[in-house]
């Protein structure tokens, strides 16, 4: 039998170093709580919810080609799935945060077929009707508040855990466990089969047809999949927020515009992308939020600027010049000397 002369590579020396230093990072983290304070405990689990949004959206848009200008419907789905469960059925709320994101999922299968039929802006604006649609639809819920919302009752928030610091611990690590759920999900789906059906697919979705991918089962799959895990963050948002209302719920800017800018900064189509983007999104709202709408202004610039000048993202020009992969996804064919 003839040897083959060549071998199939998937990490690099880069990536190795990278798992250890995440690995380190990761440990540091999980120890927040006895080194942090506790304003930095909540910005934190803020950060981590943001970086679980933006990676989901990240592989719906950078991936898959399905760009949602709607994902705002699952995270006050998700929200509301929470506060209904912790104050009528007595679920303990991060039990609660499961479920939101398995019922989101379940509600999903269903739209998802609805908006398939759309195609490029007629899909987003599909997912953001349908937002409008979750939004008005949950103003008429009385018994969560209504159109003007509802707050978690103080038993069911100490019913996590009596003690504050163990409660706040809980739920911080919640956050932490969910950005990392979420990127987890990525890599791996990413590194399947299913992951080079994707990136076939963005590419075109006719050519991938003819090499015999299930076009309508692979995008499902991703659909319910994010449909499912943004459900879970926007579970935690809101019992971080600890009360929720339509309008905060389903606001197009805080869930869905913001989570691009950070896809679009940070490099869309990239693993690392979304979290460079988080911590640069993050570093320009804790400097410049007191200057109210000007602060906006200023993140439009920057967006409108890294679109012109790096449109593939800062995270793109750093690969650019370095040659630098920290997250492989692909498998590289090395042939010997």
């Amino acid at each position: 039998m003839v040897e083959p002369h060549f071998s199939i590579q998937r990490s690099t020396r880069t990536s190795r170093a990278t798992a250890a230093v995440a690995l380190a990072v990761l440990a540091g983290l999980m120890a927040a709580p006895w080194w942090a304070g506790r304003a930095d405990i909540r910005l934190l689990g803020e950060i981590y919810s943001f970086v679980a949004l933006a990676t989901l959206w990240n592989l719906l848009a950078g991936y898959t080609g399905l760009v949602s200008v709607g994902q705002q419907a699952y995270v006050g789905f998700g929200g509301y799935v929470l506060f209904a469960l912790a104050m009528f059925a007595g679920v303990h709320p991060l039990v609660a945060i499961g479920v939101a994101g398995i019922a989101g999922a379940v509600i999903a299968v269903p739209i998802a077929p609805l908006l398939f039929r759309l195609q490029g802006a007629y899909f987003a604006i599909g997912t953001w009707v349908l937002a409008e649609v979750f939004r008005l639809s949950f103003a008429q819920v009385s018994v969560l508040g209504g159109g003007s919302g509802a707050s978690l009752p103080a038993g069911v928030v100490t019913g996590i855990a009596s003690d504050r610091f163990v409660r706040e611990a809980m739920v911080y690590w919640t956050a932490l466990a969910i950005a990392v759920a979420a990127l987890a999900f990525v890599i791996l789906l990413l590194r399947s089969r299913t992951g080079l059906a994707l990136t076939a697919l963005r590419d075109s979705e006719i050519a991938s047809e003819s090499l015999g991918i299930g076009i309508w089962r692979t995008k499902l799959i991703v659909y319910v999949s994010v449909a499912g895990l943004t459900s879970m963050t926007g579970a935690f948002i809101f019992l971080q927020k600890l009360r929720i209302s339509p309008d905060a719920a389903f606001s197009v800017n805080d869930w869905t515009a913001y989570v691009i800018f950070i896809a679009v900064i940070g490099g869309i189509g990239t693993i690392e992308g979304p979290i460079i983007g988080t911590i640069l999104f993050f570093l320009l709202r804790e400097t410049l939020s007191d200057l109210g709408t000007t602060y906006l202004m200023i993140l439009g610039s920057v967006a409108i600027l890294v679109m012109l000048r790096a449109p593939r993202g800062v995270w793109g020009i750093i690969a650019e010049r370095t040659g630098w992969t920290l997250v492989p996804i692909r498998r590289r064919v090395i042939f010997p000397n």
